[in-house]
């Protein structure tokens, strides 16, 4: 199939680089020249493992295309995606102003045949009848078009994997000619596959990052208990995970989820329930606990640290991505600076995007080693590979004072006890 992509973020390249490697043409339209001119050359802009090397050959075999320009991509396409961001607006609700020019793009450039029009940015419901609106608008008047809505639902980290082998295809539409279109173009792709109606398509991705989030929250909470009551949340929640009805996956307690998905759909979820006169009280909740485990954090290291000159291991909200976005380690850091600590960081990804934002108000470090030497305090805040293994006994030796503030709970507190660590964790008694 001819397929076009609009936007070129997390959702949009992954999946185009997928489908692409298997075998259909397909067009990525961006609105950045830079961009899109590093993207023709094969830098996929985002970390992403693997991203880079499955760009690069399909850009080779002809089989990928990057464009600024709506025509001719829309005009030979059968199925166009909309992954635009859907960022939060300041009272909460999905931005969806970006959604809605493209769609507006889209309607204008149809050609003389059938497209289907489907919608994989994260969006509100009946958010699609309005892009159907905006097209039929200003569609040409021999073009036929329908819309659908397939969700995505890949994790930063593992998106290629999570692309190829999903747990589930979600195809929603009201037409059975664009179902059958878009099931067909998924075939090669594993999963069940649910099909089912726009408005519960456009549910079905924010109640499912919805429960993601209480499982993170609730964990949290539950560190709150531990923490006050002297009991270790580790072993609590390993041994409520073992009821096959609750499990113990996505359920652990830390600094807080971010990224660009869990913060903003919470918020906007809660937004949409209050537009349609529901009781968002549950999920109110979960995002004043995720702020509250930041806080909780942050007020350890300002009672606890022995001196203000601190560093951080880990920027990215997540390991395995350079993505920032509301990422608990900005938090983290501003409320220290806010405060008159000095900070060095280190991040195998994210240091860039965080010289962005941060600037020369922190430094930054070219090894997790490096990030340590002479400082009062280390503080860790993204769970990478690389600092689980480390060797604590050289850590301790590079500290100019032996203070640890274990954000993931990577550490096993009995460990760093036995080589003489001031350890300060999650839910679990504090090492002194």
């Amino acid at each position: 199939m001819t397929i076009t992509f609009i936007g070129h973020g997390y959702v949009g390249l992954v999946t185009a680089c997928v489908f692409a490697d298997f075998g259909n043409d397909v067009w990525v339209i961006g609105h950045t020249d830079e961009k899109l001119e590093r993207l023709k050359k094969g830098d996929p802009i985002i970390y992403e493992p693997g991203l880079a090397e499955l760009l690069k050959k399909n850009i080779k075999a002809g089989r990928l295309r990057f464009t600024k320009s709506y025509n001719p991509a829309i005009k030979k396409s059968e199925i166009v995606f909309i992954t635009v961001g859907t960022p939060p607006k300041k009272d909460g609700h999905a931005d969806l102003s970006a959604v809605f020019k493209v769609a507006e793009k889209i309607g204008k450039n149809l050609g003389n045949h059938y497209t289907i029009v489907s919608c994989k940015s994260t969006v509100p419901v009946g958010t699609n009848n309005k892009v159907k609106e905006i097209i039929d608008k200003v569609k040409p008047n021999n073009a036929k078009v329908d819309v659908a809505s397939c969700p995505e639902f890949l994790k930063e980290g593992t998106a290629l994997s999570d692309t190829i082998n999903p747990d589930r295809v979600v195809v929603g539409s009201d037409s059975k000619e664009a179902i059958n279109k878009l099931l067909e173009l998924h075939q090669p792709l594993g999963g069940k596959r649910v099909v089912t109606d726009l408005t519960s398509a456009e549910l079905i991705k924010y109640t499912s990052n919805a429960m993601l989030a209480t499982k993170i929250s609730f964990a949290n909470l539950i560190s709150f208990y531990c923490e006050k009551t002297g009991a270790n949340v580790e072993t609590v929640l390993d041994a409520v995970g073992l009821d096959k009805r609750i499990g113990r996956i996505f359920m652990n307690p830390g600094v807080g989820y971010g990224g660009s998905c869990l913060p903003k759909d919470i918020k906007a979820l809660i937004q949409t329930g209050k537009d349609i006169e529901i009781d968002t009280s549950m999920l109110e909740s979960i995002d004043n606990i995720n702020a509250q485990a930041q806080k909780y954090f942050i007020q350890k290291i300002l009672q606890n640290a022995p001196g203000k000159n601190v560093a951080v291991w880990g920027l990215a909200f997540k390991p395995n991505t350079d993505d920032i976005r509301f990422a608990p380690s900005l938090i983290i850091i501003q409320a220290l600076l806010s405060k008159g600590y000095k900070i060095t960081a280190y991040d195998s990804q994210a240091m860039k995007n965080v010289r962005k934002v941060l600037g020369n108000k922190i430094k930054y470090a070219n090894s997790a080693n490096e990030a340590i030497k002479n400082k009062d305090a280390l503080i860790i805040v993204t769970e990478w590979n690389e600092f689980k293994q480390i060797d604590l006994n050289k850590v301790k030796k590079l500290l100019k004072k032996e203070y640890v503030f274990d954000g993931r709970n990577i550490y096993q507190p009995e460990k760093m006890r036995k080589l003489g660590f001031k350890y300060f964790s999650i839910g679990r008694k504090s090492v002194l």
